[in-house]
């Protein structure tokens, strides 16, 4: 049993040491038990809220999932599937968190959910006579039927179940 636990503490320090240094630190959140749905981080601008779920099964030991806070929420990001958008350093990405959820009823196994930013560097426009930026209907209308519409900010997430399972 102990080379098996030290074996899942090499194979996790592994996939951690190829993550590069995310912009937020943070320690293993508490361990949650089988079945218990939790909030693992509220992404406010993309009106977005990522929630777990340890399942106690073998197929499919977690559950991920982004849900939208509200329906009246205004979204000045955008959440995307990280599995579509294949995020990197190299393409613009910025690695913004790691999030890891140890199991309570499986000590060895633990689901972590790796967050990618990818900033908008959007510019305020320029300031007119009375030194005010302003942003007019029609010019915003005529720009995007150019398609010149300005970048959001975007978010992915990938989920992965790190560790060696538990025996039934």
């Amino acid at each position: 049993m102990r080379i098996l636990v030290l074996a899942a503490a090499l194979a996790t320090f592994a996939t951690h040491a190829a993550d590069p240094t995310p912009e937020i630190m943070r320690d293993a959140a508490k361990p949650q038990a089988i079945g218990t749905v939790h909030t693992l981080r509220t992404i406010p601008e993309a009106c977005a809220r990522m929630e777990g779920q340890f399942t106690g099964q073998t197929a499919q030991p977690y559950k991920f999932a982004v849900v939208r806070t509200s329906p009246k929420c205004q979204a000045r990001a955008k959440f995307i599937d990280a599995a579509k958008a294949k995020p990197s350093v190299a393409s613009g990405w910025k690695f913004n968190d790691v999030i890891r959820v140890p199991s309570a009823a499986c000590a060895t196994q633990q689901a972590v959910v790796r967050v990618w930013r990818k900033p908008a560097n959007a510019v305020p426009p320029k300031l007119d006579a009375q030194g005010r930026s302003r942003i007019y209907l029609k010019e915003s209308v005529d720009a995007a039927k150019k398609g010149d519409i300005a970048a959001i900010p975007m978010y992915a997430a990938a989920m992965a179940v790190e560790g060696v399972p538990c025996p039934k």
